[in-house]
């Protein structure tokens, strides 16, 4: 501690915090002109995603950056308040987590951080335990734990000012090391209570406004912890002016820790990926304490701790996940690194030019020369990586097509049904992972319901095994989009192919054309992502629009019975349309998951359930549900419902039990019913 000692004297906040400004936004510039030039009017199509990936550009001041290493850092301490009882958990769950990453490796930062290719670093900030013996643990105790902040200061103001130097050292070895974005995360049991605290400070809330479940507390437990939080701001009255009086009386001393990182990463121009309702206590921090380093953070996720919301408006920063999260070890920024990370490497596949036809195999080697992607292109047999094409072109058939009721009541009547015993198993050992009864949201649901498709307790989903149906009239696509698209596809792993739709061929042929493409594919892959071109030039998005009109009442309600609603989609998407809704059966009926890429395909989804409800189970929507970022070129939020299934799948075969990791289960709460050890 002498050591570190002498570090954190030796740095004076008065004398960095100045140095902090905004990067500049010449590279943007630039590379706004350059997407304009290759996409020709598309640009605006990709939505939210966009102005990330140019965010990006101007932090690093690179316009074609290489890909991005990562570093997880869980910061871990204990706080005082936890003799309130107001989490689910004992104190003692905080050591017991730490053991958990750096030893038995089954806690959810483990899992995320392989997700997104981090490397996963810990560190003691103050944990309330002799931590000597574990391994791989970084040393920066500031002290055993916080004092009781319902009681007085949470610490004084060296140890705050300190937790936030250990932060900027963090930061500092980082750099050195070479990764580029940080992703940030805590542990420490009743550090919502701390975080809740210091958003109603910051934000100017009540008490109720801002106090969440945490670990999923009982409406009693609730009631206790809005009131510890309200006479902890009586007690210690923190001046909401003063960031480092704020930390010291209500904080903890991983936010100290994380608002250093965030600090430090602006002074080098790296980027901060925040997590969760803890992250956003410690952006507060930095950013009182310099403004401009809320210009080097991205928002990940929207949690469901109360105070995260009126934290990221304060900050000015908006989340585009939308995953009902509320744990807080980088779990929703590993998903958006990922996500972030695949608009990258569309851009500079972008960048080395598109009048050239690119093969598959020859475009996963430029990714993976720039650092994209974790794909083992080695490991696609020679019939799945075609080197002469860039995407399997498929084209309908000549002959007529006549299909009968028997091929309808076929599919209709052997539809599979989801393997109840399976899921029930699914959802019984994610109940027992070491995490708060369903802290992880919507992960937890996909996970079970793609148990439930493949009838498989612990389902595994290889990425050479999924596919993204593209079906368009156009014989050519602008060679821009279809490299783009070429270049998601590559970077998940996933196989491309463009079904080109005859309309001339009417309906009916359509939907056979579809089915038997679904059918196909479905039968080589465990996933198939489902997306449809817009009709001649028409802008990206129309035909969302046109299919809402036309099928949707005004409150989103399905507007016309199931068997009769072909008749009123406009006759120029009838072709697409059915196809649609043909891959949809298919894929389903041979067990495959769909992942829904544009609003018109769930609408056409939501009609297929009315036809065969047994679809349910296989179809999994993606925007606005679970990523809300107004993207509208084609396989976009398709790729980022594949990132999000594939940390599902993260969190189910890369997380242990409490048993396995020897964790504290819930002794209040839902888990306290559902959790065992």
């Amino acid at each position: 501690m002498n050591v570190l000692q002498d570090r954190l004297e030796a740095i004076s906040l008065e004398k960095l915090l100045p140095q902090i400004a905004a990067p500049g936004t010449a590279v943007s510039a630039q590379a706004r002109l350059r997407m304009a030039s290759y996409l020709s009017g598309m640009e605006k199509s990709l939505g939210g995603l966009a102005p990330m990936l140019f965010h990006w550009l101007d932090i690093c001041n690179e316009l074609d950056p290489r890909a991005p290493r990562k570093a997880v850092v869980i910061c871990c301490a204990d706080h005082g308040v936890a003799a309130e009882g107001v989490s689910a958990y004992p104190q003692e769950t905080t050591l017991e987590m730490v053991r958990n990453y750096t030893i038995r490796q089954g806690a959810a930062a483990n899992a995320f951080a392989a997700c997104a290719g981090a490397r996963l670093l810990v560190d003691d900030m103050g944990i309330a335990a002799d931590t000597s013996d574990v391994p791989d643990l970084f040393q920066t105790r500031i002290a055993n734990g916080t004092k009781n902040m319902a009681e007085g200061p949470a610490m004084t103001r060296e140890q705050a000012e300190n937790s936030i130097k250990v932060g900027l050292l963090i930061a500092d070895s980082l750099v050195a090391q070479g990764f580029d974005w940080f992703l940030p995360g805590e542990m420490g049991i009743a550090n919502t209570t701390a975080s809740a605290a210091i958003a109603a400070v910051a934000c100017h809330k009540s008490p109720e406004e801002v106090t969440g479940r945490g670990t999923n507390i009982s409406d009693e437990r609730l009631k206790k912890k809005v009131g510890v939080v309200r006479r902890a701001l009586q007690v210690n009255q923190p001046d909401p002016e003063d960031a480092i009086d704020i930390l010291a009386k209500v904080g903890g001393f991983e936010f100290g820790c994380i608002a250093g990182i965030i600090l430090g990463a602006a002074l080098h121009h790296k980027l901060v990926i925040l997590d969760g309702a803890n992250c956003g206590a410690a952006a507060l921090i930095a950013w009182k304490l310099a403004p401009a380093s809320t210009a080097y953070t991205m928002a990940s996720h929207l949690g469901s701790e109360k105070s995260h919301r009126y934290m990221l408006e304060t900050l000015g920063l908006q989340p585009f996940l939308h995953l009902d999260l509320r744990l807080g070890e980088a779990i929703g920024s590993s998903i958006a690194s990922n996500i972030l990370e695949s608009l990258l490497a569309s851009w500079h596949v972008l960048l080395q030019g598109s009048s050239e036809e690119m093969g598959h195999y020859a475009l996963f080697q430029l990714l993976h020369e720039h650092g994209f992607g974790d794909v083992d292109i080695t490991a696609f047999p020679q019939v799945e990586v075609d080197k002469d094409a860039l995407v399997d072109h498929c084209e309908m058939r000549e002959e007529e097509v006549h299909l009968t009721d028997k091929t309808f009541d076929f599919y209709l009547n052997t539809m599979p049904t989801p393997d109840k015993e399976a899921m029930a198993a699914c959802k019984a050992r994610i109940d027992n992972l070491t995490k708060p009864v369903d802290s992880l949201g919507c992960l937890e649901q996909i996970a079970t319901e793609l148990s439930g498709c493949t009838g498989v307790e612990r389902p595994e989903l290889a990425m050479s095994r999924t596919a993204l149906l593209y079906f368009t009239e156009k014989e050519d696509l602008p060679p821009a989009l279809e490299r783009m698209m070429a270049a998601q596809a590559a970077y998940a792993g996933m196989k491309f192919a463009i079904a080109h739709l005859d309309c001339a061929k009417g309906a009916t042929a359509a939907f056979d054309f579809g089915r038997e493409e679904s059918e196909r594919y479905a039968t080589m892959n465990e996933l198939i992502a489902l997306a449809a071109d817009e009709v001649g030039d028409e802008p990206r998005g129309t035909m969302d629009s046109a299919l809402r009109e036309a099928l949707l009442f005004e409150d989103g309600t399905l507007r016309y019975a199931a068997d009769g609603f072909l008749a009123h989609v406009p006759e120029r998407y009838q072709p697409a349309v059915s196809a649609l809704l043909g891959a949809m059966i298919a894929a389903a009926h041979n067990g495959a998951m769909v992942l829904l890429d544009s609003e018109a395909v769930q609408i056409v989804a939501r009609y297929a359930m009315k036809i065969a409800p047994e679809l349910c189970a296989y179809l999994l929507p993606v925007q606005p549900q679970l990523v809300d970022l107004g993207a509208l070129l084609p396989g976009l939020t398709a790729g980022c419902g594949l990132q999000i299934l594939r940390a599902s799948l993260f969190m189910l075969n890369h997380m242990k039990t409490f048993e396995e990791a020897r964790v504290s289960v819930a002794s209040d709460g839902p888990g306290a019913k559902r959790q065992h050890r």
